[in-house]
Order: C-alpha cells, then structure tokens, then sequence
C-alpha cells in the first residue's frame, strides 16, 4: 500500500509555528518600511492647513447675530440693552414673512419662561422666530 503522506528529501525537524513564523517575518519587514516610509513622508512638507470655509478668525466669534438675547435670569436684551414686555415689540424689526425672528437663548433659561416670550411675540404678530442654539463639542 502506497503511503499517503509526501515524501521529503529532507527532514525538517522544525514545528508548525516556527515553519509559520518564518513566514511572517516578510511580512512584517514590508509593513515597519512602509511605517518608515510614511513617517518619513509625513515630515516632508511644513505647509500649515489650509483655512477651512466658515472658520473663525483668532479673536472673531462665529456665533449668529440674534435680534434678542435671553438670559438665564429672565432679562431680555437688544443691542446689549435690557428691555421689558412693554417695550419688547417696539425695539424689534418689525415681523416680515421673508425673514423670522432670531433668538438667542441661555443655557439656564427655563421652559416657562421661553413661553412666556413666545407668547407675547405671538401676539406683537411674530410668525416666524428662529432659536438659536450653541452646540456642544
């Protein structure tokens, strides 16, 4: 009966996992000189980022102009100003369908009280009112 297992010229006494480790070694030399090619490539060039569209410069503040500012303590300000209910809807741009009505609210600033502003701009005849947020990073 003819054996089935292949006959060898030499007999290789080594195991199974030092047969396979010295096959790995090519490939790790080739993955650490492509590590080096990269790093080396990497420090070639000195030229900053470019400016992405929409960033800010050093000093200049990216949040969106707001036509009232409410703050965490109730207060409601225009131009840095405070104002009352009175006269809320005689310092605003009068309401227009092309353009809502921007707000700008803190953090602390309650439900209730965001309500409150809400419904007397319904009734000055504000349609259209855009809140703005700050996201978080």
């Amino acid at each position: 009966m003819k054996s089935l297992l292949p006959i060898h010229d030499k007999i290789d006494n080594r195991t199974l996992l030092d047969r396979v480790e010295d096959a790995m070694l090519p490939l790790i030399n080739l993955v650490f000189l492509l590590l080096l090619f990269f790093i080396v490539a990497g420090h070639l060039t000195d030229d900053p980022l470019p400016q992405l569209p929409g960033t800010a410069e050093a000093g200049e503040s990216t949040a969106p102009k707001a036509d009232l500012i409410v703050t965490g303590e109730n207060q409601w300000l225009i131009g840095q100003k405070p104002v009352t209910q009175d006269t809320l809807t005689q310092q605003l741009p009068e309401p227009t369908d092309g353009r809502p009505l921007r707000i700008a609210a803190d953090a602390g600033v309650t439900l209730n009280d965001l309500e409150t502003l809400l419904r007397a701009l319904e009734q000055a005849g504000y349609s259209k009112i855009t809140l703005l947020t700050e996201p978080s990073l």
